[in-house]
């Protein structure tokens, strides 16, 4: 079964930065579109960015400009840079094929503090 393991969060002050990295157990980049989603408490869990097999990346109107997704296919990571965070950016983050696809990983908790 595939492993999807985030890492990388912290609490940071508004405006901060952090890249979020996701380690994949299999060489599953070829074969599935990824994305980064999130989930605050109390809210349904939502994606914040996709990358496509060919690298088209796509984001919320919410993140755009802000967040930028990337790939090292050869590690298997999935990267989430995070820049001018913004306290309602506070929520757990987790990486996914597009379709959700594998088991959720533990997922890795960003807080944002203005």
């Amino acid at each position: 079964q595939v492993q999807l393991v985030e890492s990388g969060g912290g609490l940071v002050q508004s405006g901060g930065s952090l890249r979020l990295s996701c380690t994949v157990s299999e060489s599953i980049f070829d074969t599935f579109p990824m994305g980064w989603y999130r989930q605050a408490p109390g809210q349904q869990r939502e994606l914040v960015a996709g990358i496509s097999l060919g690298s088209i990346t796509n984001y919320p109107d919410s993140v755009k400009g802000r967040f930028t997704i990337s790939r090292e296919n050869v590690k298997n990571t999935l990267h989430l840079q995070m820049n001018d965070l913004k306290p309602e950016d506070t929520a757990v983050y987790y990486c996914n094929t597009g379709h959700t696809v594998f088991p959720w990983g533990q997922g890795t908790q960003v807080t944002v503090s203005s």
